[in-house]
């Protein structure tokens, strides 16, 4: 069956989570994100946010990532390389499966993402030395 759904209605019971980082609590983080629609294997997410984030990838899939609003640097680490994107209102990108990724908003971000499902979420500098399970939180 069809869903329709009002983001911006959506995204209006969300609190902007100012001043984000690595040690935000999830009770946060949380409030910050509305779950728009269960998708595939996780759900397509809308929020906003300044700060930076911890790094995060996603084993079972691409992850998409659309800017609705403002601007954010998303980094994102392979196994041979680490590359950095500016993005601002109305630009997506297709974070590939199973790479570290991090976002960075000075001013503030509003997006859209479907993530797969799980998430592994790491504090390390370089998340691929890390040696611990990142989902435990390293």
């Amino acid at each position: 069956m069809p869903q329709v759904i009002d983001i911006q209605k959506e995204m209006d019971t969300c609190t902007f989570l100012e001043g984000r980082h690595i040690d935000t609590p999830p009770e946060e983080l949380e409030a910050a994100f509305a779950t728009l629609a269960n998708y595939r294997d996780g759900g397509i997410f809308a929020g906003g946010f300044s700060g930076v984030s911890r790094w995060e990838r996603h084993r079972n899939g691409d992850e998409i990532v659309h800017v609705l609003s403002g601007a954010t640097r998303l980094t994102i680490m392979s196994q041979h390389a680490t590359e950095t994107f500016d993005l601002t209102t109305g630009m997506m990108i297709i974070v590939p499966q199973g790479c570290w990724h991090r976002f960075e908003s000075e001013t503030g971000v509003q997006l859209i993402t479907v993530t797969p499902q799980p998430t592994d979420h790491t504090r390390a500098d370089d998340p691929n030395k890390t040696t611990r399970n990142p989902s435990q939180g390293t």
